[in-house]
């Protein structure tokens, strides 16, 4: 197998149809020798996703497709998909249609001049609102600055990448998966094309600003410990300030005499206690939750239903 597109699939029956005739358009023209399979992964989808994929698999055998028994987030979703792919190069690509498939030669021409991985980097992003382009610029120059791998800006898992690379992932068994982070920190040769982002072809995004304040705090935590040494720096800092605020009540009292006991500076002080207390022990509960998913060692997703063969890694079957 030359090529296979990995496309993660929650609530998409309005893009699936167009999807389909679009990759067909531009991947059939395109010299690959092995041909390609397209794997659609259903993400626990409550509309009619997964019976418009049944009824593509059953025209075209080069259409797969993985059937979870429930939501298991996108980032799995593309795991799975990277588990069963056969390709010597894959494509990840959502299925709103905001990442243009007609990108994909370029994208591969681009893995042939050398490189491992070639990722498509975005100049524009239409159809979003500015809070959500403002939280994402924000988001990806924070995480540049505190990783200490080269994780590039404006991007998302919108790229196409090696046999290499997609063995490389198969041996990174975290439970919560940031993938772009991930491939960054494999290495390789690795470029970009840029391109604009097009609004959502239809339906509506499953990345509400809860899971994407999820998948940062995944990212985050997977790739830094800055957010642990802040808190330890804020803790000393806080413990000097209430040193010299100690120094200063003495002084007050005992040479000064103007001191003018009551409640206001006491609570002021406790509260701001409490409150870097809470924030250095919730940042080291996220570090401690994520370690204690990955000891309890569950299977990433599990597969309700499949025509592909048994995955070599992580995911487990029940009933195909």
């Amino acid at each position: 197998m030359e090529l296979s597109v990995v496309i993660p699939i929650y609530n998409e029956e309005s893009n699936i149809g167009e999807l389909y005739e679009r990759l067909l358009r531009v991947l059939e023209p395109m010299p690959l020798a092995g041909g390609f399979e397209l794997i659609f992964i259903n993400d626990g989808s409550r509309d009619q996703s997964l019976p418009l994929l049944l009824n593509l698999a059953s025209r075209d055998a080069r259409v797969r497709y993985i059937d979870f028994s429930r939501n298991f987030g996108h980032q799995i979703a593309v795991t799975a998909g990277l588990d069963r792919a056969q390709g010597q190069a894959v494509v990840i690509i959502d299925a709103d249609l905001q990442d243009p498939p007609e990108l994909l030669p370029a994208l591969y021409q681009k893995l042939h001049e050398g490189y491992e991985v070639v990722y498509a980097k975005r100049r524009s992003r239409q159809g979003e609102n500015v809070a959500k382009k403002l939280t994402a610029r924000l988001f990806y120059r924070i995480l540049a600055n505190i990783t200490h791998i080269s994780i590039p800006v404006d991007t998302g898992d919108f790229r196409i990448i090696s046999r290499k690379v997609v063995e490389g992932l198969r041996m990174m068994p975290e439970q919560n998966k940031f993938i772009r982070g991930q491939i960054s920190w494999i290495g390789y040769r690795q470029t970009f094309v840029e391109y604009d982002r097009a609004g959502r072809a239809g339906g509506t995004t499953g990345y509400t600003y809860r899971k994407m304040i999820h998948l940062a705090l995944d990212g985050i935590t997977a790739f830094s410990d800055a957010p642990l040494k802040v808190a330890t720096i804020g803790g000393f800092v806080v413990s000097g300030i209430a040193f010299l605020v100690g120094l200063y009540t003495l002084y007050s009292r005992f040479v000064t005499h103007d001191y003018q006991p009551g409640w206001p500076s006491l609570m002021v002080s406790i509260l701001f206690l409490g409150g870097v207390q809470l924030i250095s022990v919730g940042i080291i509960g996220e570090y401690i939750a994520r370690l204690n998913a990955n000891v309890r060692q569950r299977p990433l997703y599990i597969v309700s239903d499949t025509n592909m063969p048994a995955a070599r890694s992580a995911g487990q079957e029940a009933g195909s």
